[in-house]
């Protein structure tokens, strides 16, 4: 996957990948067409604002896949950190995908990685039905994202 310099742009085709989530099972972005797909991205798990983010999502799930669109969570924690804090959330929908090797790769690809620090941006990125982006937050690190504007962003986008 190319390295990209600058946030993902709408419109660009979503870079595909596989990766685990907490469960060692695979998810590969290519493999969910006919649906979208909401990208949650957060910097490291076992964090504040990054755990009320994922529980966000989590309560929020059937409100998200009743609109044609599969939530994951993003982060490059190693699978048994990601495994831990899933069971230490309790998630019962919500995928979070570990994106630690090669480190960050998916992040980098959608311009979102952050050299200083190791981690992901925070940010939503909605992958519609045909692999395309439609819609791209970046948030300041410490902002927890509004599920509701996400939830608007995707009753806004054409289709279903």
């Amino acid at each position: 996957m190319a390295e990209k310099t600058g946030p993902i742009a709408v419109g660009e085709t979503a870079p595909d990948f596989t990766l685990k989530d907490q469960e060692g099972k695979e998810f590969r972005l290519s493999g969910q067409k006919g649906k979208r797909v909401l990208l949650s991205f957060h910097p490291l798990a076992w964090t504040g604002v990054c755990t009320k983010q994922m529980l966000s999502l989590e309560a929020n799930f059937k409100t998200i896949t009743s609109l044609n669109t599969l939530p994951v969570g993003l982060s490059v924690d190693p699978l048994p950190s990601k495994k831990a804090w899933a069971d230490d959330m309790k998630l019962k929908n919500l995928r979070i995908l570990s994106d630690f090797w090669p480190h960050g790769a998916v992040a980098k690809a959608y311009g979102i990685f952050r050299e200083h620090g190791g981690t992901s941006e925070r940010a939503n990125i909605i992958v519609d039905e045909k692999g395309k982006v439609a819609w791209v937050k970046v948030y300041e690190i410490s902002q927890l994202p509004d599920i509701n504007e996400v939830i608007a962003a995707l009753k806004n986008l054409p289709g279903k």
